[in-house]
């Protein structure tokens, strides 16, 4: 078994005295482990950071096999993540959410795509929260939760939408939360793509999105937490404000 692809390094660990085991989300093929021959070494070190571009092939005697990898880099973005502490915080977010949520060796071309445009825009501050809050809810859409904002759940209307329910992720008028406001999660207009996106909004959107990556993926996935890396980013976000 062979093929060749290009994707995301999402994590590396030694294995061996020498090698080590990475996993990357590819484009074609999902995200996929292997073992790097080598990868252990102070030559690869600089090659085998998370969130580098990687040309990659992978081998294996079976499909069902680890297999390993002979990794080429296209591009680090080391640089823009070391460029202050919120590129840093967004990489290793984006990172270990994609391992988190992701199965193995099942393809999402178009949660690539994003993730891809998004790392690209690391170091750029007044771009990336907004487009980090986009990813995310493309994420919980791309894991079978995503939120309907269209429409007022009660009422049916597109106008005044100021909530989400928390169980069905779907948008609430303030006519329609009447007495049940205080039950609702906030909807912030930068969530229906209105106003200026101010980071106070932004801290507050991801707090709504943040409720159903606890409370509807995670338990999907084993119950197990959302990754430490996405509460400190929160948390350095709402410290900025």
């Amino acid at each position: 078994m062979e093929w060749r692809d290009h994707g995301i390094l999402l994590s590396v660990r030694r294995h061996g005295e020498s090698s080590a085991i990475i996993d990357v989300f590819t484009e074609e093929h999902g995200r996929h482990a292997g073992v790097v021959r080598g990868g252990g070494s102070r030559r690869m070190a600089p090659i085998l950071q998370p969130g580098a571009q990687l040309d990659v092939t992978w081998r294996a005697r079976l499909e069902d096999h680890l297999g390993s990898y002979q990794a080429e880099p296209l591009r680090s973005r080391a640089a823009a993540a070391l460029s202050g502490r919120l590129a840093l915080a967004g990489l290793n977010t984006v990172t270990a959410l994609l391992s988190f949520c992701l199965p193995e060796r099942e393809p999402h071309a178009g949660l690539y795509t994003r993730s891809e445009q998004l790392l690209d825009l690391l170091g750029n501050e007044d771009l990336w929260l907004l487009a980090y809050l986009r990813w995310e809810m493309a994420l919980l859409e791309e894991m079978g939760f995503g939120l309907d904002l269209s429409a007022c759940a009660v009422t049916g209307s597109r106008f005044g939408l100021a909530y989400v329910s928390p169980k069905t992720g779907r948008a609430v008028s303030r006519e329609g939360a009447g007495d049940w406001a205080d039950r609702l999660l906030p909807l912030p207009p930068v969530m229906l793509g209105l106003g200026d996106a101010e980071d106070a909004e932004i801290v507050q959107a991801l707090r709504t999105t943040g409720h159903f990556l606890e409370a509807h993926l995670a338990p999907s996935l084993g119950n197990h937490p959302p990754p430490e890396a996405r509460a400190r980013l929160l948390d350095l976000l709402s410290r900025r404000l």
